[in-house]
């Protein structure tokens, strides 16, 4: 079984191409995704969802991937939380670290760096 993955978003096309990405090299299982920071913090408000790995784009339709950062703080220690954006600059990291993520990927050029994330996971 792989790694139980919730995936946040907003670009359906990203989305779908990261999920079928990760899903093939990975072996990962797609249990959720949301488009909004809204739709996300509610799915990690909600008791008892099974997940191993959440990916969270910083920029999103509504509200922002810091919010989504901020409902996954209090998580169990092996559950990661992962930022993969276009925006991933010193500062971005630094404050992504601040909130506890574990690693971050910027999407143009750091896919490999991904996917060998989750394979050691």
């Amino acid at each position: 079984m792989g790694l139980k993955t919730y995936i946040v978003e907003d670009n359906a096309t990203i989305r779908d191409n990261l999920i079928a990405t990760l899903e093939e090299l990975v072996g990962i299982e797609a249990v959720g995704t949301a488009e909004t920071e809204t739709e996300a913090r509610d799915w990690f408000r909600t008791p008892g969802q099974p997940w191993d790995l959440a990916i969270v784009d910083l920029f999103l339709k509504q509200g922002s991937g810091l919010g989504v950062l901020e409902a996954c703080r209090n998580r169990g220690a092996r559950q990661k939380v992962i930022v993969l954006s276009n925006y991933a600059t010193a500062d971005i990291r630094k404050r992504c670290a601040q909130l506890g993520v574990d690693a971050v990927f910027d999407k143009s050029n750091e896919i490999d760096a991904l996917v060998d994330y989750c394979l050691a996971q």
